[in-house]
């Protein structure tokens, strides 16, 4: 039978905001860590985070209590999706700018679609290898400016890539266990369990901060807090358990076409043939792997219909 996938309406609209807050957020990430630690930064921004999405969550009646019997499946979802992906992609932040960074934590369709074909008995059909190739190809044009300099930071390299294989990895364990738990839950939990260890490491790794941030960095902190974790955290882990994998990994891949758009209209940069390429290869992406039958999907117990 055809797997193929027609986006529903909620996850356009969940992808687009995904997208602009994600996007918008590597080069605001850069300006934190200039004044801000990284396990701080992150440790903070995923406590404060978690705690605000579970009493969201409960004021509007949510049950937030932790599965029975599934504690475990839990505290794997949290080491892959939140601490494997924002210790290794805030290290790897300090060693290259925030657009290659970005371009090579979206490597992660790359890992992921495997990785669904191997835990999910996807099915690794013509349409989505086309997609994939389209999508990688994108990411490729926009980055081969830039390999020469990428070589020269090995470290920032790995950690980058660590951190898109540790992402991958968390979608399809999430998508495998579909944990019976509503996705603000789900998300508040996975950030508060995440950030509760880096938040206490940071007191032995950092120390203690001596001086608050200006006023750059601190509204980094809160966007981060507010956009990047309660919401999109909350928006993506929703898209996955909407979509099968293939579809939200690769549709993912229009987050770097937003932070090359931001650099044009907040740093005044100039587009040239390879960010044009690589606009066409990855939206072409994105309608092959989105188009074709429409398949009704099925929240599962415990989620949001």
């Amino acid at each position: 039978m055809s797997q193929r996938f027609h986006l529903p309406r909620e996850g356009i609209v969940l992808l687009a905001s995904i997208a602009l807050g994600w996007g918008l957020n590597w080069p605001i990430m850069k300006i934190v860590l200039s004044e801000v630690p990284p396990l701080t930064f992150r440790g903070l921004c995923l406590v404060v985070g978690g705690l605000g999405v579970l009493a969201i969550a409960r004021a509007y009646g949510q049950p937030v209590g932790l599965p029975r019997g599934r504690i475990q499946h839990l505290l794997w979802l949290t080491l892959f999706n939140i601490v494997g992906w924002n210790v290794l992609a805030t290290y790897g932040l300090q060693y290259l700018p925030s657009g290659r960074a970005a371009l090579l934590g979206y490597t992660m369709p790359l890992w992921c679609v495997p990785l669904s074909v191997w835990l999910l008995g996807d099915r690794l059909d013509g349409r989505r290898v086309v997609a994939l190739l389209l999508g990688l190809g994108g990411i490729a044009a926009l980055m081969s400016d830039s390999f020469g300099a990428m070589l020269a930071t090995p470290l920032g390299i790995l950690l980058m890539v660590g951190a898109a294989w540790c992402w991958a990895m968390g979608m399809v364990l999430m998508k495998l266990w579909q944990l019976p738990m509503p996705t603000v839950v789900l998300t508040g939990w996975i950030m508060l369990l995440g950030g509760i260890p880096m938040t206490v490491l940071a007191y032995f790794v950092d120390g203690v901060p001596q001086s608050w941030p200006s006023f750059w960095p601190a509204f980094g902190i809160v966007y981060n807090t507010v956009v990047g974790f309660m919401y999109c955290y909350w928006a993506w882990n929703r898209l996955v358990l909407l979509v099968p994998v293939a579809v939200s990994s690769l549709s993912s891949l229009i987050t770097p076409l937003v932070g090359v758009a931001a650099g044009v209209v907040v740093l005044g940069e100039q587009p040239g043939w390879r960010e044009a390429l690589a606009a066409v290869l990855i939206l072409g992406a994105i309608a092959v792997v989105n188009t074709g039958g429409r398949q009704k999907t099925q929240p599962h117990a415990g989620q949001e219909p």
